[in-house]
């Protein structure tokens, strides 16, 4: 049930106060040692803001898709790592529970979840199955009353903060299809898996992404996520909707706030005795960036109500998710410029952000798996 206009106007609200007075503030210290302190999760933790797509009954808040992505584009005015703490609790790594998790399963972990007490992490990409996932090799082979898993994931995002995997992996070896694969909930202590280091990246220091080993690892057959094997690929597609709009929107707030801070920079420096503001090549990049940047948060605030109203939004989020990753991206480029030499010196922050926005061109499909999925979806209506 959506919130009335004056209790989504508060959340709002109180989450870009968060955002302004706490992690802004913080951003080149997390750069710096590569880790969202301690006071500011538990801030998140205190704001709900794990449990923002979770069901109220498990102690989440229960957002719409449109206040999901509002509260989305609020967390996208500061580095993308911050926004990655909650992330995958927000959506991989809790929505496969909600949508296809047995009963227990919603019990035992949406409330931990929700409340931040755990994390949880999504287990698809391998080293030779990412865009094409259908392809993964990791399996997941019954044996008694048990499951014996082996494989490797990698890029997992939070992975080393994990209570949980929501793990993908190939339960009929026979089937080398989407149909031979099944979807699991395994617990991060469970004997046979362990966890790499994380990862050196171009961006989003603070946000971690390791390798997850799977080595004869025993799992109760209990875990398997629902009631049958073979749809788990057809869960993981399923969360990816909701998933790119999450991250549009995040898309969005980025360039926003690049915006601002290039429209301030522009105000305020000064070259040939007046500021670079007034000068109309530095007003026509304002004004494309404001341009694009408004014209997607249109479109995800569009393909997020057709979402709550019970549409199939599978060709519209695929849109949302190329435009707005690429539109930020282009955003970030053009405050580098605004900013000129500055830009490209750390002190400024902003060359930082054109780093970290380059990964939303990559996970949760990148670019080019979004314009198959946007192509195929045209010609079904034809078909």
């Amino acid at each position: 049930m959506a919130l009335d206009i004056e209790t989504r106007n508060q959340l709002i609200e109180t989450v870009r106060r968060f955002v302004t007075e706490q992690c802004r503030p913080a951003e080149a210290e997390v750069a710096e040692n590569d880790e969202v302190p301690e006071h500011i999760v538990q801030g998140m933790r205190d704001l709900g803001l794990f449990g923002l797509s979770i069901p109220e009954e498990y102690g989440g808040l229960g957002l719409t898709m449109e206040e999901e992505v509002l509260v989305g584009i609020e967390l996208g005015r500061t580095s993308p790592a911050f926004r990655s703490v909650v992330g995958t609790n927000i959506g991989i790594g809790s929505q496969g529970i909600v949508m296809d998790g047995r009963q227990d399963q919603k019990d035992y972990w949406l409330p931990k979840l929700a409340s931040g007490e755990a994390v949880a992490s999504f287990a698809l990409t391998e080293p030779e199955a990412g865009s094409d996932a259908a392809s993964l090799r990791t399996t997941a082979i019954a044996d008694g009353d048990e499951y014996i898993i082996n494989g490797t994931k990698r890029f997992i995002t939070n992975a080393n903060k994990a209570s949980v995997f929501t793990l993908m992996a190939r339960t009929d070896p026979s089937n080398k299809g989407a149909g031979g694969i099944s979807a699991f909930l395994v617990p991060a202590d469970s004997p046979g898996l362990t966890i790499g280091k994380p990862d050196k990246k171009m961006g989003q220091q603070g946000a971690h992404i390791c390798d997850v080993i799977f080595e004869d690892c025993r799992i109760p057959k209990l875990c398997l996520l629902g009631d049958k094997e073979g749809v788990g690929f057809k869960a993981a597609m399923k969360v990816l909707d909701r998933g790119r709009l999450h991250i549009s929107g995040v898309c969005v707030g980025v360039a926003e706030r690049l915006l601002d801070d290039s429209v301030r920079y522009a105000a305020e420096r000064k070259q040939f005795g007046q500021r670079i503001g007034d000068f109309q090549l530095i007003q026509a990049m304002l004004a494309d960036s404001k341009s694009e940047s408004y014209a997607g948060r249109c479109m995800v605030l569009d393909a997020a109500r057709l979402r709550d109203a019970g549409e199939n939004v599978s060709l519209e989020a695929a849109a949302c998710k190329l435009f707005c990753s690429e539109m930020v991206g282009r955003v970030a480029d053009r405050a580098v410029q605004v900013f000129g030499g500055a830009g490209y010196v750390s002190d400024y922050g902003i060359e930082r952000f054109y780093r970290d926005v380059r990964i939303f061109r990559l996970y949760e499909g990148t670019s080019q798996v979004q314009q198959l999925v946007i192509g195929r979806n045209l010609l079904k209506q034809v078909s």
